[in-house]
């Protein structure tokens, strides 16, 4: 599912409020370039090496590492705002628009060669270039796309490619951006001057709509960005895959980096049945009664192995699954494939047969972890559902124990859930597997008494309690958990930073006689209704709440957590922002007891994690090795985007963009990118 689909609930008196829409010690020296992983090493650590820039969405391996150390936790309280810069794109939407946008947008730092710019997208997937060390801007491209849809406005990111990084021989355009636009066309530009790349497709643009697909343009598009392999560009997208059973291919395709031709495709539903993963029907392939599987989080590569890592998401419809009988796979995995060829390399499955819109939200995070005295090349991904995998980065097979663990039964008649689920034995989750009567929170005895009848009155026998047309518990609800933000790796130090949501919903499928095959969304108080076209329910979902519109689930309600890798226990766990922003009254000092988050954050080597992506219009930074909070600023808006850093002019910077987002609708918009920087 695309975080179009996704619930968040937020109210100025509890933050919940329906919406349309629904993520040790350093020690590598001489001795390790004579390990046999030093070559794979030294590519994940490339920031290392080019501290200054930041070229790729998360940094090498996704980490969302800076090797950055003028900012300290002795010095981060004298942070302050050098600059901030407005996009403009507020003036430029229309009322429904801005109901729709999202500014999330994780900027580039190019090297000087192509220009040295700061380099992002914008909710109407403009590319904007400013001068690093002012925020000046040096140039803008508006590909005017085309919008009309219901469908949230969000760019997540830009993607690099350099010919000197492959020693390519390249006419014009030697370094180029690209943006997978909204309405999905993937564009070339020139890095340092910002005109379309005229060698690429048609005059620097390519529609990825196949020529032969029936569905309509408006439900598929793209959010995160594309992900650059040596000459190629990989695309994932973003399906709505919970409106109707057939939803839109959630295929990932590559494309040359020169020409734009299509390289390869690779669709994690097969084309044919197997018995135990999908139908084996004759003449009958998989993909003619469901969809989507798609990549709409971030992805990450390892170039030295020629391998790309992929998160899917579930298969349509994400809540009904009589008509994909079997584990479905490769849906709700993490995927290997060979960059070069699209050849299908591994798969891990982190959910068999989803039932709950628990997609794979986050980006891969590719680090190196000692086992027996030697160094292993890992994947760690984060889950909504609190979990934290680790895979073998060659094999995928778990470096931590994974145990197929006996879950809830009790689905509809026609449906055939998973007795199993894979359920890491380490890192304990993040989240507890139950929610009883008595875990009821509430401001007064009234509303938590209101909490506790719900609880008792909904079925609920764990996680992974299959939805019934009785309410049913969801510990998380689809929110997670973690989300696309993903999470933070230092390898030196051993430790990885996290942040979570820990709200729970409730939904239930809703038995009518004709299937509303336009899969509309209605809201009724604090819960959503969508008609899963081509199924014989309705699914009606809302967050576990009060009648005062706060979490039935005790605070914190957003955190933040930092994880062991050498010993896969938690080391600290905090809250993560505060509610006086959102109460119907102004409160000067700050309530932590956690809120909602989306987004982000980085960690740099001096070991300050910097994270916004709070319900409270704050930016902070925390010690990696407490959880203390070191410092906060205010922001225009809530940032709900990860922040970077890179070194300007001497100077290094923690950038952020504040906007706000389309799932807060009571919450100020902005279309704001600020700057944060030590005294001259």
């Amino acid at each position: 599912m695309t975080a179009s689909s996704q619930l968040v609930l937020v109210r100025s008196v509890g933050l919940v409020q329906p919406t349309r829409f629904t993520r040790a010690k350093q020690c590598f020296a001489k001795p390790l370039l004579r390990h046999r992983y030093a070559l794979a090493f030294a590519l994940v650590h490339l920031s290392l090496a080019s501290a200054q820039e930041w070229t790729e969405y998360g940094g090498p391996g996704g980490q969302h590492f800076s090797a950055l150390e003028q900012i300290t936790p002795s010095n981060v309280g004298k942070l302050h705002k050098v600059w901030e810069y407005h996009t403009g794109d507020l003036a430029r939407m229309t009322a429904e628009q801005k109901k729709l946008m999202s500014f999330q947008a994780t900027p580039l730092k190019l090297p000087d060669a192509a220009g040295g710019h700061l380099v992002f997208c914008t909710p109407l997937s403009r590319v904007v270039a400013l001068d690093p060390a002012s925020g000046t801007e040096h140039w803008t491209f508006d590909p005017k796309i085309v919008t009309g849809s219901k469908r949230p406005l969000v760019c997540r990111g830009l993607a690099y490619w350099d010919r000197d990084a492959t020693k390519t021989q390249a006419a014009n355009c030697s370094r180029r951006l690209f943006l997978a636009t909204y309405d999905r066309r993937l564009m070339a530009l020139d890095a340092i001057t910002g005109k379309p790349c005229e060698s690429f497709g048609k005059s620097g643009s390519i529609d990825m709509r196949e020529t032969n697909d029936p569905h309509p343009r408006d439900e598929v598009t793209h959010s995160s960005p594309p992900l650059v392999v040596g000459n190629l560009v990989i695309v994932g997208s973003g399906v709505m895959d919970f409106r109707k059973a057939v939803a839109p291919s959630g295929a990932v395709q590559a494309f040359d980096v020169l020409s734009g031709k299509r390289v390869w495709s690779f669709d994690p539903i097969p084309d044919k049945g197997d018995g135990k993963n999908w139908p084996d029907i004759p003449n009958v392939s998989p993909r003619s009664h469901a969809g989507a599987a798609n990549v709409w989080a971030p992805m990450s590569s390892d170039p030295a192995r020629d391998l790309v890592f992929l998160p899917t998401s579930s298969p349509s419809p994400d809540y009904y699954g009589a008509a994909r009988k079997g584990d479905n796979r490769h849906a709700n995995s993490v995927v290997a494939l060979r960059a070069s060829t699209g050849e299908l390399v591994w798969a891990f499955q982190i959910v068999h047969h989803d039932l709950w819109d628990y997609d794979t939200p986050a980006q891969p995070i590719l680090t190196d972890l000692k086992r027996d005295g030697k160094l292993v090349p890992a994947v760690v991904q984060v889950t909504k559902q609190g979990y934290v995998f680790v895979l073998n980065r060659d094999t995928g097979v778990p470096l931590w124990p994974v145990d197929e663990v006996a879950v809830p039964e009790g689905a509809v008649a026609e449906e055939s859930p998973s007795p199993t689920q894979p359920i890491p034995r380490i890192p304990a989750p993040l989240l507890p597997n139950k929610l009883l009567p008595d875990d009821a929170w509430g401001l007064s005895f009234w509303d938590k008494n209101k909490c506790k009848k719900m609880i008792e009155e909904t079925r609920h026998a764990g996680r992974y309690t299959p939805i019934s047309e009785q309410w049913t518990l969801m510990l998380p609800g689809s929110l997670g958990g973690a989300n696309w933000g993903g999470a933070a790796i230092d390898t030196a130090r051993g430790v990885m930073i996290v942040n979570y949501n820990t709200a729970a919903a409730r939904a239930r499928l809703v038995k009518r006689a004709n299937a509303d095959a336009t899969g509309s969304v209605t809201l009724e108080g604090f819960n959503w209704r969508m008609g899963m076209g081509g199924t014989p329910y309705d699914m009606e979902m809302g967050m576990l709440v009060s009648p005062l519109g706060i979490p039935c689930t005790p605070p914190p309600w957003g955190k933040l957590a930092a994880l062991d890798l050498a010993t896969g226990t938690w080391r600290w766990d905090v809250p993560l922002g505060s509610i006086h922003d959102s109460a119907p009254f102004p409160i000067p000092f700050e309530i932590n007891w956690g809120t909602p988050t989306l987004g982000g954050g980085v960690l740099t080597k001096s070991g300050v994690f910097f994270i916004a992506s709070t319900m409270d219009r704050s930016f902070r930074a925390f010690d990696a090795a407490s959880g203390a909070q070191l410092w906060r600023a205010k922001l225009p808006a809530d940032a709900m985007a990860t922040a970077m850093s890179y070194q300007a002019k001497g100077r290094q910077f923690v950038v952020v963009a504040a906007g706000g987002h389309y799932m807060f609708a009571q919450r100020p918009k902005s279309d704001t990118l600020v700057g944060f920087a030590l005294a001259d």
